[in-house]
């Protein structure tokens, strides 16, 4: 089945051009079956493209899923029109009464800032703490995976001397986690970030488990309390031309900029990106959604927490 997300959405048309099956409200609410709740909480600069980055991943399941987007009231989009905002996003306060199935809470372009000097952090640890009680797994991308691992168990993130930028290969460590059945010993990943988490420190505290990690990225995916929370420091998400955008956007306008590596074709970018993370970024997404969401949560959603 596919997803249920609002009337008029860009992501729509967007994803129906690529022949993947989205459903609108109008006609969700014709199906007697009770859909998975997921508030996506888009911390990202540019809505509608992340918008689409993970309704994309999210259709491959056959399951219902009803899709919410979650806004902060202490931080307004430059680069996404108020009215899209407006008409498609709901904010914390409006959402704090209900409860989810599962949550996704993405990166943000903050990394460089320490966490409490980020505008919205206060409201940030509300959220994450509300989430532990109102959702039954959550997906922390990017910088939200160093948010939560900070807020949650107190790891620090550390700086890097130059930006990790490009498609990495990553190991899996527990291949019996349901969160990789369907997996390869190994998976390619995007990443793009300027600081990291040390392993030592994942590896030291006993509420984490390190489940994958490559030897160039480094800590990849973290999992906690049993999968109801996976922190991931890459962008599985990203659709093939993100990174080139991302490069293109900032050649000659930053200093830290090299060519992304493992990405375009003969490390050519006249020949385009060859893209080697899609599968895998499909079976993670569908494996959360059956395995830490679907087979977890319970019937009545009051029941969450």
């Amino acid at each position: 089945m596919p997803l249920r997300i609002p009337d008029k959405l860009p992501a729509i048309e967007l994803l129906k051009r690529e022949n993947i099956f989205v459903m609108d409200d109008s006609r969700a609410h014709r199906q007697d079956i009770r859909p998975l709740r997921i508030a996506i909480l888009n911390l990202m600069p540019l809505k509608i493209t992340t918008e689409t980055d993970l309704i994309r991943l999210l259709s491959n399941t056959p399951l219902q899923l009803d899709i919410t987007f979650m806004k902060l009231r202490s931080h307004t989009s430059k680069n996404t029109p108020v009215e899209h905002m407006m008409m498609f996003y709901k904010s914390f306060d409006e959402l704090r009464p209900q409860k989810f199935d599962g949550m996704i809470i993405t990166g943000a372009p903050v990394e460089s800032l320490p966490f409490e000097d980020v505008t919205y952090w206060e409201e940030m640890t509300q959220i994450m703490a509300w989430a532990r009680t109102h959702v039954t797994s959550t997906l922390y991308i990017c910088w939200a995976a160093q948010a939560g691992l900070y807020f949650h168990y107190g790891i620090a993130k550390e700086g890097l001397p130059k930006k990790l930028f490009g498609i990495f290969r990553q190991q899996t460590l527990h291949r019996p986690l349901p969160i990789f059945r369907g997996f390869d010993d190994e998976f390619m990943m995007p990443h793009s970030r300027h600081s990291t988490i040390r392993r030592d420190d994942i590896v030291a505290d006993p509420r984490l488990t390190l489940i994958a990690e490559g030897e160039e990225s480094g800590v990849s995916i973290v999992m906690a309390r049993e999968g109801r929370e996976f922190f991931i420091t890459g962008h599985l998400e990203y659709a093939p031309d993100t990174l080139d955008k991302e490069y293109r956007r900032d050649m000659g306008v930053r200093d830290d900029v090299d060519l992304p590596l493992n990405y375009y074709r003969h490390d050519d970018p006249a020949q385009g990106p060859l893209v080697s993370w899609r599968a895998h970024a499909n079976l993670l997404f569908s494996n959360w959604i059956n395995y830490y969401v679907y087979q977890t949560t319970p019937y009545n959603i009051d029941d969450i927490g």
